[in-house]
């Protein structure tokens, strides 16, 4: 069992093979050898790092989710819409569930998914703040994320003109 200390101090024991899915930690693993002295996660909370256990366990027979990221989302080497297809198909019913979480609870997640560098957790999470955006306008955007609109309105035209070839209408 490996030891994890949360941001709040609490140690957390996860089994090796579950975390390992965890870049972070299997790097840690791997440069201090079996150690008994907890691993600090001092950027993810415990209820978080709960969370994240549960997607690991869910997901600890998979043997590619404890390699080194190399097919994430990667826009560079494939259109966007291949390599979302491709993540969406290799998501079932439990990640679909998993992210049906308020916006805070989804943010940390995404956040200490990216602390931790797993790669199929952070798709995860982007593509279901992606689908939170898709089709919205500005200002309903602005309203999903409580964005506040600092733009004076001739600043704000000038963009809207600016970007008009991106919008959908």
């Amino acid at each position: 069992m490996i030891k994890l200390t949360t941001a709040e101090g609490a140690i957390i024991e996860v089994e090796r093979e579950v975390i390992e899915q965890s870049g972070t930690i299997r790097n840690i693993l791997n440069d201090v050898r079996m150690s008994d002295k907890p691993i600090p996660l001092p950027n993810v909370s415990g209820p978080i790092l709960t969370k994240i256990i549960q997607y690991c366990t869910h997901h600890r027979n998979d043997p590619s989710r404890r390699q080194p990221a190399q097919d994430g989302l990667n826009m560079d080497n494939d259109s966007s819409e291949a390599a979302i297809q491709r993540a969406i198909e290799k998501m079932d019913e439990f990640d679909h569930d998993f992210c049906r979480v308020d916006q805070g609870t989804l943010f940390d997640i995404l956040l200490a998914a990216n602390f931790l560098d797993i790669q199929p957790l952070v798709d995860l999470a982007g593509y279901t703040v992606a689908s939170m955006l898709k089709g919205k306008t500005v200002q309903e955007i602005r309203d999903t994320f409580h964005i506040k609109n600092d733009f004076s309105p001739e600043e704000e035209e000038r963009v809207l003109k600016a970007n008009a070839w991106c919008e959908n209408e």
